[in-house]
């Protein structure tokens, strides 16, 4: 945390962080849910740096305050001071790996990384069970073909995400994209063990990967989920892992809608909730809404909040597996869901397993479901073709 005292100092609380470009609305999931400005980016960084002054010690409230940010990059998006703004979240993570290391972490964060450590998924479910979400699909195992698929643990063992895994392996297959699988040996990619601040856990998994991606001789990866996406393009380089990533709806963006025959499903009308991993931390928006585009009987409205300014669903940061933000009216998750309706849009589409379960449940939570659906880009793709 030393490394970023400077970026700690010069925080005088402007508030932008906390807003989208309108400046009309909360943008900051912590402080929307919170309302508190210890749970802003700037409270956070008043805290830190009372920390570093050894003013405050790490107690379990500072833990659920720190560990409450999503990592959605709003802050870094709109903080007014350029030259330090693309390091503030790597200043948050790094206040949280001083709680790890001091041993002084919420629960469930606790929780998870233990699970991690011990099982190898957030769960705790039997290894042998990760390579399950295949089942029936005669995938073939990577032995050399162009792209290694990973689908990531809450695509592996998540009933949402493995859903979601089985429609783009089979939306791959109908383009005719080589690839492979791992089975049961793909391992967690470490993205949100990064983000809660656990570096040498990290670090472990990561090491772990690269050399069995090495052996295996990989050049070129899909990932389903943005969080992996991240961590093979951003943190795996410092590591010695230099690979062709991308995202699959940036590879679906590259290829052919579709074949020429229609499913005839009857026109839809569709908003796009952009994942901040894909997003704001890559600055990919274009691909998703390629894709949605070139579909037929698909109409693409926008929400106020999109692109850039789009609100987090509050899973980010490892608040997904450890819900340090927890639910109520409002929880991003609802927000989202509400602003996505107001639209008029029959779906609210992702690209990303962790936004389609939050936005799932926050539907169930807003009794929405008779007006509102929750889709994968990949899934709209398969409905719309034969």
């Amino acid at each position: 945390m030393m490394d970023h005292e400077e970026i700690l100092h010069r925080c005088f609380r402007c508030g932008y962080c906390k807003l989208p470009g309108s400046f009309l609305d909360l943008n900051c999931p912590a402080y929307l849910r919170f309302r508190f400005e210890t749970y802003s980016p700037g409270g956070r960084m008043w805290l830190l740096r009372a920390l570093l002054r050894e003013e405050l010690n790490a107690t379990p409230r500072l833990g659920e305050i720190l560990f409450s940010c999503a990592t959605c990059g709003n802050c870094v998006e709109h903080c007014a001071f350029r030259k330090f703004r693309d390091h503030i979240l790597d200043a948050f993570i790094a206040g949280r790996n001083v709680l790890v290391e001091a041993g002084r972490v919420p629960r469930g964060v606790r929780d998870y990384l233990k699970a991690i450590h011990e099982g190898g998924n957030p769960w705790g479910l039997p290894r042998e069970d990760r390579g399950r979400w295949a089942d029936g699909l005669g995938l073939e195992r990577y032995d050399g073909q162009d792209y290694l698929l990973l689908v990531g643990d809450v695509g592996a063992y998540d009933e949402r995400g493995r859903k979601m895994a089985r429609c783009l392996a089979r939306v791959l297959t109908k383009r005719g994209v080589s690839f492979g699988i791992l089975e049961n040996d793909e391992r967690t990619d470490g993205n949100e063990v990064h983000a809660l601040g656990e570096w040498d856990l990290f670090e472990l998994l990561a090491r772990d990967n690269i050399a069995m991606w090495q052996d295996l001789g990989v050049k070129r990866i899909v990932t389903l989920s943005p969080h992996a996406y991240n961590a093979v393009r951003r943190l795996y380089p410092t590591l010695g892992g230099d690979y062709d990533v991308c995202h699959y709806t940036q590879l679906l963006a590259e290829k052919k809608p579709g074949d020429k025959r229609s499913s005839g499903a009857p026109p839809i009308r569709v908003t796009y909730h952009d994942p901040c991993y894909l997003g704001r931390h890559n600055e990919e928006y274009k691909a998703p809404r390629s894709v949605l585009k070139k579909l037929p009987g698909v109409r693409l409205v926008e929400m106020d909040r999109a692109q850039k300014d789009a609100l987090c669903c509050g899973g980010g940061g490892g608040n997904f597996f450890t819900d340090v933000l927890r639910g109520g009216p409002d929880a991003p998750s609802r927000v989202r869901v509400r602003e996505a309706q107001a639209t008029g849009a029959e779906v609210l589409v992702v690209a990303c397993p962790q936004c389609a379960k939050m936005l799932d449940d926050a539907v169930k939570a807003e009794d929405m479901e008779d007006r509102l659906s929750v889709m994968d880009v990949a899934e709209v793709v398969e409905s719309r073709y034969a």
